[in-house]
């Protein structure tokens, strides 16, 4: 495992996918801040502070997309709850990636890829985790309620390195046969940590928002929504 330490970067995301080339698979880049970190549908990351974990792991599994990678944004969801329970926290997962902690969100995660006429040329999966925040930082995030690893647990978490290191080795130890097994692999312990299954939601894609229960998910890891009417089923969008 390549890793990279930056001490000041725009995104992670962003410098990995300006410098494909050079990295070799299973690369990691990590910075000690990010001035623009980036989430899904383009929402701003907001930088909470210094002792915060801002990474992108470049990946490149084969010059072929398949499937399967597009649900690595929900096995590193389950990775960082597992990370997250050592700490005596019990965190959810609001699908597809959101980690949440009583309600609040404490890490983001978004998957980019980078496609060269035709080929496949890396996955670029980018993770931000809330580590350290004062509380009146948390403002600073509008449109919806956050949470930080130190608030959590009510002292300063000064372990930063020793959670990346925990994260990377766990992603790591089962990447291979989550590719050969997709969604199913993680299926069973993604649903132990989703409490909106059998309620009515209201998910937004990117150009409407729907209102349905949501009865299930796939084993490709797909949310099947039920309305008056008939069943959807999405493999993108955002819970409200």
């Amino acid at each position: 495992m390549n890793i990279i330490n930056l001490d000041k970067v725009n995104s992670t995301n962003l410098y990995a996918k300006e410098n494909l080339e050079k990295f070799s698979d299973k690369s990691v880049i990590s910075a000690d801040i990010q001035t623009n970190g980036r989430g899904r549908f383009n929402r701003n990351w907001v930088d909470m502070g210094e002792g915060n974990l801002f990474m992108s792991i470049v990946l490149k599994p084969s010059s072929v997309f398949s499937p399967v990678y597009a649900n690595l944004t929900q096995y590193l969801s389950v990775i960082l709850c597992r990370i997250f329970e050592e700490y005596g926290l019990e965190p959810e997962i609001k699908w597809p990636n959101d980690v949440l902690i009583d309600g609040k969100k404490i890490s983001g995660i978004l998957c980019e890829t980078v496609i060269q006429n035709g080929s496949l040329n890396g996955l670029i999966l980018g993770v931000g985790v809330n580590l350290n925040a004062d509380k009146d930082k948390l403002s600073l995030v509008s449109d919806k309620p956050v949470t930080a690893l130190n608030l959590e647990l009510f002292r300063e978490y000064e372990d930063k390195h020793l959670f990346t290191e925990k994260l990377l080795n766990e992603f790591f130890k089962h990447y291979d046969s989550f590719l050969m097994n997709g969604f199913i692999m993680i299926k069973d312990e993604y649903l132990q940590r989703c409490s909106f299954i059998g309620k009515k939601i209201k998910v937004k894609l990117y150009d409407k928002t729907i209102t349905a229960v949501a009865m299930r998910l796939t084993d490709s890891g797909e949310l099947i929504l039920k309305d008056s009417e008939k069943e959807v089923a999405l493999s993108a969008g955002d819970i409200i």
